[in-house]
């Protein structure tokens, strides 16, 4: 079931209408239901997994609590791991490894046809981050099995995230029952949800599905445009994904808004970043934080010498695109982030000194835009690895960007034929637009959608909701047939 569809406007509303209704003490229950109801309208089998993945953690984190033995609790910890890692290497890596063992020993072997569950990744992180938080001491072990199921399995962010931490989820789980009738029907709360909502629709349908067809048309055929298709579909990924991605993680966070549970923010205005580090302190922030806390630091983190700082930040970021998929376009994607971060910090000290030399004012905002600028390129080259179907495509992508320059179509009506005509080009002007002046807010002032229109003038506050809704039921691209589009993030 995807929120961008008919089937979720109709479950959505009947479960917070029951959830209203019910006795205070089954709402986790109800919850429960509906999350499992959810991930079963993709394929019921995988439900299995789900479920199977819950009672593993759930019981390693009560036999963590309880035996005090650190050789036990390390075995303890380690057969959580092996058994959940192991589950997930099976069904997205394991046709991905024979390929390199028939590539290493020349011997084929046959991986099983599995489809790949819709959201696996994510939940046996969030599921794992438990398990070594109690490990850690850091939290209690949860002794309610409907509590710590519910934790794993809260369809607001299921399939996509964000990767929540159990010790802000549950603890707000156990409040459910506690919280009065006038509080889950507090309008500020329900508006400021349903803002959220309303925002995420407008970010997936009207610009990140729209721009899709730019990129879909020139990715397909890359070796047939020039300089500027191709710089128009790498800029236009960059936009797809953000749009697609945070569209997801702000519908995720408005839904859980009007069921009283506030989840972790996931983007904050990422291409205003002024460092790739400020970029992944910006960009899918529940992910980039669970690999810190629980790959980078064990590791070692920046505590033993620069070396094995530029080691842990590759070994981390390398690892951070293999999550994202099983092909070396992910790895690459990936080692290419660490190598920038590694040459950031390096070159950070040397930076600094000459702007001092050169009395650059690096406070202003001219000087912010400028750096966001270079991020931004950078980043969006490095998209055409993610995006690629192989390193190969995505190298001959690159050259033949830069070796076959065609701005004159810039000049005429060419600028149409990648897949947009000009009032589609114009509607996703106005989208990017929207976009840009909130990400703004949200980078001046540190503000969500909801929380700076809630501040605006009330009948300017009507308007732009009413622009946001009618305008993504005007001008959404719904696809052929208004069939719901994926969201790209559902694969890993």
């Amino acid at each position: 079931m995807l929120f961008n569809s008919i089937d979720f406007l109709i479950f959505f509303p009947a479960v917070v209408l029951l959830y209203l209704l019910i006795p205070a003490k089954l709402r986790q229950i109800w919850l429960l239901i509906c999350s499992y109801f959810f991930y079963m309208c993709w394929d019921p089998r995988y439900i299995l997994l789900l479920v199977l993945s819950t009672v593993i953690t759930f019981i390693s984190g009560l036999l963590l609590e309880k035996r005090t033995d650190s050789s036990v609790r390390k075995v303890v910890l380690a057969g959580c791991l092996t058994a959940n890692l192991g589950l997930l290497f099976v069904f997205k890596y394991l046709g991905f490894s024979l390929e390199i063992w028939e590539a290493v020993t020349g011997m084929q072997l046959r991986a099983p046809g599995f489809v790949l569950p819709v959201g696996i990744s994510f939940y046996t992180f969030q599921a794992l981050g438990y398990t070594i938080d109690c490990y850690r001491g850091r939290i209690p072990a949860e002794k309610n099995f409907i509590h710590y199921a519910l934790f794993v399995s809260f369809f607001p962010q299921l399939v996509a995230g964000p990767i929540e931490r159990s010790g802000n989820l549950i603890s707000q789980i156990h409040a459910l029952p506690e919280q009065k009738r006038s509080e889950l029907l507090d309008f500020d709360r329900i508006r400021g949800g349903f803002i959220l909502m309303a925002y995420g629709m407008f970010l997936k349908l009207v610009i990140a599905d729209r721009i899709a067809v730019l990129v879909d048309t020139v990715y397909g055929h890359y070796y047939l445009y020039g300089t500027v298709g191709l710089l128009m579909a790498a800029a236009g990924f960059g936009i797809q994904i953000y749009c697609d991605f945070g569209g997801y993680s702000i519908i995720a966070l408005g839904a859980a808004r009007i069921l009283g549970i506030r989840l972790m923010e996931n983007f904050q205005a990422p291409y205003l970043a002024v460092s790739i580090r400020d970029f992944w302190r910006r960009w899918h922030i529940s992910l980039s934080s669970w690999f810190r806390d629980y790959v980078y630091i064990p590791l070692g983190g920046n505590r033993r010498g620069r070396i094995r700082k530029a080691v842990n930040t590759m070994i981390t970021f390398t690892l951070s695109g293999l999550w994202h998929g099983a092909n070396w376009t992910f790895l690459v994607w990936g080692a290419i982030h660490g190598i920038l971060l590694v040459a950031e910090d390096l070159l950070r000290a040397p930076v600094r000194k000459l702007h001092r030399a050169l009395e650059v004012r690096t406070g202003t905002w001219g000087f912010r835009l400028c750096r966001a600028a270079v991020v931004t390129a950078v980043v969006d080259l490095a998209w055409i690895f993610f995006r690629a179907p192989s390193i190969r495509d995505a190298c001959g992508y690159i050259l033949r960007m830069f070796t076959h320059a065609d701005w004159w179509i810039l000049s005429g009506d060419k600028i149409y034929s990648y897949g947009l005509d000009a009032m589609q080009l114009h509607i996703l002007a106005i989208g990017l637009l929207v976009l840009a002046l909130a990400d703004l807010i949200r980078v001046k002032r540190g503000l969500m959608p909801d929380e700076w229109l809630a501040r605006q003038y009330a009948p300017f506050r009507v308007l732009a909701v009413l622009f946001l809704v009618l305008f993504t039921v005007v001008y959404g691209q719904y696809g052929p047939g208004f069939d719901s589009r994926e969201f790209i993030y559902f694969q890993f």
